[in-house]
């Protein structure tokens, strides 16, 4: 019994972080927005204020994140990266993830 108990627990553990990323996927239109995100990259994600600065539409979500988290972090510090050191100061982890991975369905 005891068994079935815990790997029911275990199921429902994995389930419900199923259902809280795709929430946080959904609200990752909305952080883009509310982060400022577009302000630089565009609307879309891929018209950028200047031709250096990255296309982010269609970028691959782990790829993305793990740049946004370098940037935050400071391993990330090079020219593009101080415009964007501000930003990710307001930045959560969850909420990166969440822009990378609506970042990755555009």
């Amino acid at each position: 019994m005891m068994k079935t108990k815990g790997l029911v627990l275990a199921v429902s553990a994995v389930l419900s972080l199923g259902v809280m990323g795709s929430a946080a996927a959904a609200d990752g239109a909305a952080l883009y927005k509310s982060k400022t995100c577009f302000s630089c990259h565009g609307q879309d994600a891929n018209t950028p204020i200047m031709p250096t600065y990255p296309k982010l539409a269609g970028q691959n979500a782990d790829y993305a994140y793990n740049q946004m988290m370098d940037i935050k972090s400071g391993v990330r510090n090079n020219g593009q990266s101080a415009a964007m050191k501000g930003i990710m100061a307001m930045v959560t982890a969850e909420e990166a993830k969440a822009i990378a991975e609506w970042l990755s369905t555009q």
